[in-house]
């Protein structure tokens, strides 16, 4: 109870003084990552994603965060030794290790690709949000999630179970890389360029999650 008090008052203070300044968030699991900065909401902190969107985490999933006062792009933030670990596969969070695994097997779809989307889309947070409102663990937009009777897109079992529906409709229609192109940027936008379309967030993101596979 001491230590959760003392971290308490760390990240408000931290939030307090330094609401501008980039910071390196490290994580009970080891792993670390540069946000744009933090904001507490009563027993949650707020991650503002380089990337954008935001994700939510209990702050006892936090061990520590320290200054980040060097703004940089992407392809730096990738080379950096801290941020290697967000682009290893990730240990799965075991609350999530069965149901990933089952509910991929049931849909028959290969559940290192999905393990290495979810690394990619939300790291695990099953109440992240994306600055275009996608949801959840799997990163669905509602529309999607309607489409597979998904509601409450927040609940990690049922947006697991349409997000690996989504996915497997994609995987019937085009080969890996198309398929997660077409997950991020959507089949329209994959049709018209007749490959990965020349988007640079598309791109970076087939690359990531090819990356984590080729790890795995």
């Amino acid at each position: 109870m001491r230590r959760e008090l003392i971290l308490s008052a760390v990240f408000v203070l931290i939030t307090a003084v330094l609401p501008a300044r980039a910071e390196l968030v490290f994580f009970q699991s080891g792993r670390a990552m540069s946000v744009k900065a933090i904001r507490s909401d009563g027993n949650e902190l707020i991650l503002h994603l380089r990337s954008g969107g935001e994700i939510r985490c209990d702050r006892t999933l936090i061990t520590k965060v320290e200054p980040d006062e060097i703004e940089y792009p992407e392809e730096v933030l990738e080379a950096l030794p801290f941020a290697r670990a967000i682009l290893e596969p990730a240990a799965i969070p075991e609350q999530y290790r069965d149901l990933i695994t089952k509910t991929a097997r049931k849909h028959g779809v290969d559940a290192r690709v999905v393990n290495a989307l979810i690394q990619v889309e939300s790291a695990y947070h099953s109440r992240a949000v994306s600055p275009k409102g996608a949801r959840g663990l799997m990163q669905l937009m509602p529309a999607t999630g309607r489409q597979y009777g998904a509601l409450d897109l927040f609940d990690p079992k049922v947006n697991l179970d349409a997000g690996i529906q989504h996915l497997k409709k994609l995987l019937a229609r085009y080969d890996l890389p198309l398929a997660l192109a077409a997950y991020n940027a959507g089949e329209a936008a994959v049709d018209r360029f007749g490959g990965v379309p020349p988007f640079k967030e598309t791109q970076n993101y087939v690359t990531r999650i090819l990356r984590l596979l080729n790890r795995s």
